[in-house]
């Protein structure tokens, strides 16, 4: 293992924001991550757990404890079952598995991040979720003090959350077990419109592996959702905040805001979300609120290429972000009525 003190943390973000650590661990295999986060719950020490950094908002003053970055390898491939070390960088495991000929990722492609992360977010985007292929996660449970396996059903997945999102203090991700498909080289059923149209398909049709992901690429790129360090748009964490999923009264409530500051004529997205519910589009809300594509003038700003993503354009601290976020939500709320949640966690600080 890895020790450095007074570390700074910015650079382990995609946000590139955040102050230092009093301590700094570099863990390579789940021994040394077990070893680490033993020793911070028995000195009773703040911990934080850093993956690909793609989902962090780091305050200014940094972090007073031990930061613990998880990174060991492992792809192990048997037929269709996967099996991720937490420390595997994502979107190069989605390019082997397309590789192999294997389906249920692969618009999952160009996601940031570790694989580790993806079953507490419950990662998804083009018309898949990391929950729809997951099996089993292996991970340290700090509370019994001891490594278990838990089952889908234990993870409590639903949009953008988890068990593990939700008990933040007692899970560390140690491995991934994915059960993928074999169709002959080519997808699972295309579900997302916008990705059916690209590839000139209906929803529901396959395409080949390789044509899926590199569309899927293509888009994300398309809206600076592809780490390039020579592209401010992507100094983010991808979509800032999640889409709302409202009631039948609360989108009625919307949806009359809607004609009011938009005109009759206006129909919002609105998308099933279970009985009962429907999901709307954060983007939609943040641009028809105001806030559009290179919205800001200070050092944080809202991409040029997506009003979802919040970036920082070279010189930000975390508190200009904050500033920028906390701005929007007012004025989405003070629009529509609905308050948007971010996506990143947090750390040291609140929206």
């Amino acid at each position: 293992m890895q020790e450095l003190h007074d570390a700074p943390l910015a650079p382990l973000t995609t946000f590139r924001l955040g102050g230092s650590a009093d301590r700094l661990i570099t863990a390579t295999s789940d021994a040394e991550v077990i070893r680490a986060v033993r020793d911070a719950d028995d000195a009773r020490t703040p911990l934080l757990v850093i993956g690909g950094g793609s989902n962090l908002v780091i305050g200014d003053k940094g972090f007073a404890g031990t930061a613990l970055v998880v990174a060991t390898k492992g792809f192990q491939l048997d037929g269709t079952r996967l099996e991720l070390a937490a420390g595997e960088v994502w979107s190069d495991a989605v390019a082997r598995t397309v590789e192999a000929g294997l389906a249920g990722i692969e618009c999952l492609a160009g996601i940031p991040g570790s694989a580790g992360a993806t079953p507490i977010q419950n990662v998804g985007a083009y018309g898949q979720e990391v929950s729809s292929t997951i099996t089993e996660v292996v991970a340290y449970d700090r509370h019994a003090r001891e490594t278990v396996t838990l089952a889908p059903a234990d993870c409590a997945f639903s949009y953008r959350h988890s068990r593990f999102k939700a008990d933040p203090e007692r899970y560390v991700v140690l491995r991934v077990r994915f059960d993928l498909e074999d169709a002959d080289g080519l997808s699972a059923p295309i579900k997302y419109a916008e990705t059916a149209r690209a590839l000139g398909v209906e929803p529901g049709d396959r395409v080949p592996l390789a044509a899926a992901r590199e569309t899927v690429l293509k888009l994300r790129a398309g809206k600076g959702m592809v780490l390039d360090p020579d592209d401010h748009d992507t100094w983010s964490a991808g979509s800032f905040f999640t889409n709302p999923i409202l009631t039948d009264t609360e989108f009625a409530a919307f949806h009359a805001r809607v004609r009011e500051h938009l005109g009759e004529g206006v129909e919002p997205p609105a998308f099933p979300a279970g009985e009962g519910h429907t999901k709307t589009s954060a983007a939609w809300l943040i641009d028809k609120a105001g806030f559009t594509k290179g919205y800001g003038t200070g050092p944080a700003r809202i991409s040029t290429k997506h009003t979802l993503a919040l970036t920082n354009r070279g010189d930000a601290t975390t508190e200009d972000l904050l500033t920028l976020a906390r701005e929007v939500v007012a004025g989405v709320r003070e629009t529509f009525g609905i308050t948007l949640v971010n996506e990143p966690v947090t750390v040291g600080v609140t929206l």
